[in-house]
């Protein structure tokens, strides 16, 4: 299900939430679906159970999951959770680019930045 690459830059709790993210985006993980218990996930990897547990929290903040007191962790609809988590990045996409121009950089500089991101992820052009 979710596997750790201990080679990888990123924090432990990070590659986990990128998992269930992948999961939940491709289908593997329908909406209501369970979730391993943070103890059962946590033994399963072999890794701290406060780290599932962020993982788990930063997935709920980002509307990937819901929690029910009691009954455990479940997959939202994935749809509505890419919808939430493109939203939050926008924001703060608007919010770092007038930051920056009041840092001095044009909006034709950030265009042209913007354009060679999107030339790199095989997005399309501005």
């Amino acid at each position: 299900m979710i596997s750790i690459n201990y080679r990888d830059p990123r924090p432990i709790y990070e590659q986990v939430k990128d998992g269930f993210c992948r999961l939940m985006v491709a289908g593997v993980l329908d909406a209501g679906d369970k979730l391993p218990s943070v103890r059962e996930l946590a033994a399963e990897l072999a890794i701290n159970p406060n780290t599932i547990q962020r993982a788990y929290r930063e997935l709920e903040a980002e509307g990937y999951i819901y929690s029910i007191p009691g009954k455990g962790s479940f997959a939202s609809d994935a749809a509505s959770a890419r919808r939430q988590r493109l939203d939050g990045l926008l924001a703060e996409f608007d919010r770092l680019a007038q930051e920056i121009t009041s840092l001095g950089k044009t909006c034709g500089e950030l265009k042209v930045r913007l354009e060679q991101v999107c030339n790199k992820s095989g997005g399309e052009e501005a």
